[in-house]
Formats: C-alpha cells, structure tokens, sequence
C-alpha cells in the first residue's frame, strides 16, 4: 500500500462526517474512500443508522460491495453487498424491562427489527412505535424519510416476539433525553458507552467478559444546533468500537492499523478502539475538549471534507498517530 503503510483499516461515521449538510457523500469524499480501496485499506462505514438506511446515501457510490458497514451503533455487521457478518439481538424479556423502564419517557420510544432483504431493503415493520406526536416533534423530516417502514402497535410490547429485535431509541431534545439516559443508567442492567469518563464502558476486547448484569448499552448523539439528542440502547455489548475491533480481527487487520473518524458520542468507542482517531470540526465542543484529552487528531469540519483530508493525509503517509493535529 502506498502512504501510510500504518493503516490497513478506516473506519467512517456517517452523519456528521461523511454527509455533507445536503445529506450526500461529496465526490471528493468519494475519490478519497475509493483510492483508500486501491492502496489496499479496508474501507468500513459505521454508522447509528440501520443497514437500510445506511444504503439509502451509499448506493452507487461505487465502494467494493465487501466493504464493511456497521450499522445501528455496532448491533449489525453486514457488507455493502448486504451479506450478514454478525447480528445482535434484545432479548424479549430484557425489551419488556425497557418499555417499562424508560417511564414517562415511552412516548419518545422507538423499536428497530432487523428486516433487511438480500437487496439490503427493509419492510414494513422495521421500525415499531406506540406514539406519533413526540417523535414527529423531535424528528419528523426522518420519521417522513421511513414512512414506508413503520408500523404503529399498541401496545408496542404486543411487537416484542417478533425476530430481529435490535435497537430501541429515544429522540427529544437534549435536557430532556439527558433524563432519559439518566433514568435508564440509574439500573445496573443497562451499561453506558461513549459517556463521561470516556473510558469506564469503552471498548472491549475481543473475549472479554461483559458485566453479568448488563443486558442493554447505551450510546447517545447529540446535535447541539438543533437541540436535538437521540438515546439508542442497544444489545449488551454491542458498540461501534467492538464491532470495528472484531471485524479487524476477521480481516487480519492489528488494532493499531485502524484509522476511525466521527463527529459524536456515539463514535467514541470507535475512535478509542482505533490506533488513529480523527474528530471532526463540528463534533460537540465538550467532545472536542475530551477528544484532545485523548490526544485524538482534530480534524476539519464535514462541511468541508473532512473526511477526505483525513484520508488524503493519512494515504500520504503524513497522519501521525494518537496526536492532535489541527487543519491537514
């Protein structure tokens, strides 16, 4: 590989990062994932979004269809090509627990299946809700996006058996959804990840025993300009950084051969797992302060391809690693 024979893995967020404000991938973001491909790196997208919606803006980007994609935090691997790598599933029971936990706010709640086909489309009833009004509150324009793929069952306990469960989600803004994560970690059924201290639910090595108390993770992303934060709770375990640091594993990629890039809370796993962490511009500013803590690599904003100087410069040969390094 030419550049930086460091990196043989590069892990990419999507919104915030890889998207511009238009909600697409820029072409020189394009030109730099697919030159990343031809020196030989592996590229993976991970991403908070399921599989389907993920593909919604990688479609015909002409990426290798055995790229990597993380989806719904770390819940699902698949490639591009849609082929199943790995599935985390929520138990029924523990599901239960949850829509009972979250108390008052179950109104915000939303449940994910797994329904992706070989075409990586979705069906109706990926997406389960009890109520409309607060989601159309805090997310319409995405709630509108995923008409085709909700289903609204009351109560929604009745949808719990169905197969594929992997994710729930809480959306308001973000006072609101600091009480909901709150009340949630309150049990010490549920693990908190990518939240202050950064290290305590971090990623894990491959192997390495989880509490045996945890039956949920939660991750959370918070967009400050829109005073807008979204709460996942996903499968014990289950995070960007471990799924990122397993399919290395499969690839024979070493830890320290990752690059990983995000923008948010839910990418701190990621960026911790990885030998070089690059934080985008527009990341939460009490991220930034923690990302330069951690001596992550300051990057530019998504506005500005980001992502694509990032990996400009690290094809180079020019990313140093573990360091902060402002502008590229």
């Amino acid at each position: 590989m030419a550049g930086n024979r460091n990196v043989r893995m590069v892990a990419i967020d999507v919104d915030g990062t890889l998207l511009g404000t238009d909600g697409k991938v820029s072409a020189r973001n394009v030109a730099a994932l697919k030159a990343a491909e031809r020196a030989g790196v592996h590229v993976v997208i991970a991403t908070g979004r399921r599989h389907s919606y993920a593909m919604k803006v990688l479609r015909g980007l002409g990426l290798s269809e055995e790229a990597g994609l993380i989806s719904s935090n770390g819940a699902v691997v698949r490639t591009l090509g849609a082929q199943l790598i790995e599935r985390n599933v929520l138990g029924q029971k523990t599901a239960e627990w949850l829509c009972g936990h979250v108390g008052e706010f179950r109104q915000s709640l939303l449940i994910t299946f797994d329904r992706v086909q070989p075409d990586g489309e979705d069906t109706r009833g990926a997406l389960v809700v009890e109520e409309m009004e607060a989601l159309n509150g805090s997310i319409g324009k995405w709630m509108a996006a995923n008409e085709p793929y909700i289903e609204k069952v009351i109560p929604m306990e009745a949808a719990l058996g169905r197969e594929g469960l992997i994710q729930m989600m809480l959306c308001g803004t973000i006072d609101r959804m600091r009480k909901a994560q709150a009340r949630l970690l309150a049990d010490p059924k549920v693990l908190g990840v990518g939240l202050e201290p950064l290290r305590t639910n971090g990623p894990r090595k491959r192997h390495e025993d989880i509490s045996s108390t945890a039956e949920a993770a939660l991750h959370r992303t918070e967009y400050p300009e829109r005073d807008l934060s979204i709460v996942d709770i996903l499968p014990a375990g289950c995070s960007k950084g471990r799924a990122l640091l397993d399919l290395a594993h499969q690839r024979g990629v070493a830890q320290e051969e990752i690059l990983a890039i995000g923008d948010n809370w839910n990418d701190v796993s990621m960026l911790e797992a990885a030998g070089s962490a690059v934080l985008m511009a527009n990341a939460p500013e009490d991220l930034k302060v923690a990302g330069q803590a951690q001596g992550w690599i300051m990057g530019r904003h998504h506005t500005e391809d980001g992502v694509a100087a990032a990996v400009e410069t690290m094809l180079a040969g020019e990313l140093v690693n573990k360091s902060t390094v402002v502008g590229f």
